[in-house]
């Protein structure tokens, strides 16, 4: 009788373990068996939850304000674009009309010099100025008004016996030179005395004296031709 309960129990026991081996291996099968989808989902839940709550985003900051367009300063004119632009102010001054007017041959032209005159200084073809002293009028209107650049020319210049001749050569009108013709003159005004063998020495002594003209002197010429000069109407 022992021996039958004896062989009860082993059997059992091998019963027991019988079963606890094939359950290990079912569970083992089961876990190997899993699909692969099925094992990500399981690694992502389980990072989720080992994740900490994400942090609330911060609150953003406000867009910087635009600047202020800027007031143009009084007084200034703002160009804009594709505006039309302001014709040019039409000058309210009407172009003169200029006329040629004719000087006649012997007009009397009185003119002062500004430079010395000097028989033994200057010589033939030495020019001078000179300003005109009285205006030139013909029929009423100025064609050569008084303080009228003049320049003239030495025409003779000697030493012994002295000689001393001068002459006009050009007028100066609007900004532009016109060409004069006159006699020649003698600056002195002075004409040679008519003298006889006895005061022969005198005469020549007389001669050889240098004539001279001090600055602003006045001489006469006279026009030995017609010249045109422009007049402004």
């Amino acid at each position: 009788m022992f021996k039958s309960q004896g062989l009860r129990r082993f059997f059992l026991a091998v019963a027991a373990a019988a079963f606890l081996t094939v359950a290990g291996c079912s569970n083992q099968d089961q876990a190997t068996n899993q699909t692969p989808a099925q094992g990500k989902k399981a690694a992502v839940a389980k990072a989720a939850a080992a994740k900490p709550a994400a942090a609330k985003p911060a609150a953003s900051k406000p867009a910087a304000a635009k600047p202020a367009a800027k007031k143009p300063e009084a007084g200034k004119v703002v160009a804009v674009k594709g505006a039309p632009a302001k014709p040019a102010a039409v000058s309210s001054k009407v172009t003169q009309q200029t006329t040629l007017v004719t000087v006649p041959k012997g007009t009397t032209i009185s003119a002062t010099v500004s430079d010395a005159l000097a028989s033994n200084k200057n010589h033939a073809g030495d020019s001078f100025a000179a300003i005109l002293s009285t205006s030139i009028k013909v029929g009423g209107k100025t064609v050569i008004p008084k303080g009228t650049h003049i320049t003239g020319r030495v025409v003779t210049a000697k030493k012994g016996p002295a000689e001393l001749t001068v002459a006009l050569a050009s007028v100066d009108l609007n900004g532009k030179s016109y060409k004069l013709v006159t006699n020649p003159i003698n600056p002195s005004g002075k004409i040679p005395a008519k003298t006889d063998a006895t005061d022969g020495d005198a005469a020549k002594a007389k001669d050889t004296k240098d004539i001279t003209v001090a600055a602003e002197h006045r001489l006469k010429f006279k026009l030995a031709k017609d010249v045109k000069l422009p007049v402004k109407s």
